[in-house]
């Protein structure tokens, strides 16, 4: 069981793989939260288009700039 209370599901949407890291795209309802992992965790998931995951955003502060 994870601590964080920032916990969404939601179903992969992209994943692109880079050469070190990986951006997953993941669409919760109406919204996209975008992630960067290390390419080899989202080869050991086997993240593909359309898997069910859960999101955990886990931060100490959250910026908006205009």
């Amino acid at each position: 069981m994870l601590s964080a209370r920032n916990q969404f599901k939601g179903k992969i949407k992209a994943v692109k793989l880079g050469n070190v890291m990986a951006e997953v795209i993941v669409s919760v309802g109406t919204i996209e939260i975008v992630s960067l992992i290390s390419r080899t965790s989202a080869e050991q998931m086997a993240l593909k288009v359309g898997d069910e995951v859960k999101t955990v955003i886990k931060s100490t502060e959250v910026l908006i700039d205009k």
